[in-house]
């Protein structure tokens, strides 16, 4: 016996890792062990936890050519006492299940995947850093790997979780940033795959994302693919604004991404008594806000970033201010608040978000 939840096979590394000093930029490295497991012959296989190495892909595998793959973010946090915590890992898999249902991929096992991941993170619990505003990312993953060419789903699959000890995602921390309004490229449409995690939606945002940083902003914001006028998202985050005391995200409309961060935002906002309305939002009602002062606060919510402040939108080459310049607003701040202090422990948890992972596996195969 080893010990795991999962049933998966320990395979120990022959040399461990130096693990850095502090937490290093984000997704830069990478821990020890990582889980492996493969679908194969219409079934899928016994997972294993393995040293972190490279994969073995031919030149003429299906992922390779036709882009079959799907992916997760979240993350596990350590605190002083060196309690690990998972924030929501179930509701990561549940959205993996639908992404993989759209690219018509093996359906995971939700309580399957959480005991892998759970397994996993206790073994690499050293590996987590304690810092403020630092944490354990965890990237599930699953790609298609047949060693054929076609249009057509795959045969077998490759699911995987790694983990990456991260400090902050954006270099400046929490200090606001800026937004580029889009007018030329789209993110997606509705009957797309805007609304799942699926690797070719970042590949398709690289150019209008590098093309705002040329012009001195950080991302960019999405608007909506048919009249490319309401605002959906931005390149890696959820957004929301405060209009007139309340705050206002646009509405899910099956080209917008179900944010984990961004249910969980509306449902602390909620259970404040704070206004929230989810609905069509145009640029236009954000910039005219942005000009008569009824905007007070924009911010996006995301896994990585968890709260990132606004305090500039550009369109057309005209600059919005929102807010006091370099300062993050009251609500934003207040979530960043909430929201790390539950998934640090220094919050009570009255939504059940959050899973201890005790200590394990670990005991069993290090």
């Amino acid at each position: 016996m080893n010990g795991l939840k999962s049933n998966a096979v320990f395979v120990k590394s022959e040399a461990l890792k130096q693990k850095p000093a502090k937490a290093t930029s984000f997704g830069k490295a990478f821990t020890d062990y990582m889980y492996v497991r493969e679908y194969k012959d219409g079934e899928w296989k016994q997972g294993r936890i393995a040293p972190f190495d490279a994969l073995e892909l031919l030149p003429c595998s299906s992922i390779l050519h036709y882009g079959q793959g799907v992916f997760e973010g979240l993350k596990a946090y350590k605190d002083g006492d060196g309690t690990v915590r998972l924030f929501r890992a179930r509701d990561n898999f549940k959205r993996m299940q639908t992404s993989c249902e759209r690219l018509c991929m093996p359906a995971i096992d939700v309580e399957q995947a959480f005991a892998a991941l759970y397994d996993l993170v206790d073994i690499e619990r050293d590996w987590i850093p304690t810092d403020k505003g630092t944490s354990l990312y965890i990237r599930p993953f699953m790609f298609a790997d047949d060693n054929s060419l076609g249009v057509h789903a795959a045969k077998n699959y490759k699911f995987i979780i790694m983990l990456s000890p991260s400090g902050a995602y954006y270099a400046h921390g929490f200090a606001p940033v800026a937004l580029k309004a889009e007018r030329n490229y789209v993110r997606a449409s509705a009957g797309g795959t805007g609304a799942y995690k699926v690797i070719g939606n970042y590949a398709a945002s690289i150019k209008a994302g590098e093309t705002a940083v040329k012009e001195g902003y950080d991302q960019v914001l999405w608007l909506d693919g048919v009249h490319r006028k309401y605002v959906e998202e931005v390149g890696s985050m959820n957004i929301f604004f405060v209009i007139d005391g309340a705050v206002v995200t646009p509405e899910l409309n099956g080209s917008i991404l179900p944010g984990i961060t961004r249910d969980s935002v509306i449902r602390i906002l909620k259970s404040k008594n704070i206004p929230v309305e989810e609905r069509k939002i145009s640029i236009d009602e954000v910039l005219n806000g942005a000009k008569s002062g009824a905007l007070t606060e924009v911010f996006g919510t995301g896994t990585a970033a968890v709260i990132s402040p606004v305090d500039r939108l550009g369109d057309g080459g005209i600059d919005y201010a929102v807010g006091k310049k370099g300062e993050a607003g009251k609500i934003a701040s207040m979530l960043l608040d909430e929201l790390t202090g539950i998934q640090t422990g220094a919050i009570a948890d009255k939504f059940g978000w959050v899973t201890v992972v005790d200590n394990g596996a670990i005991a069993a195969n290090k």
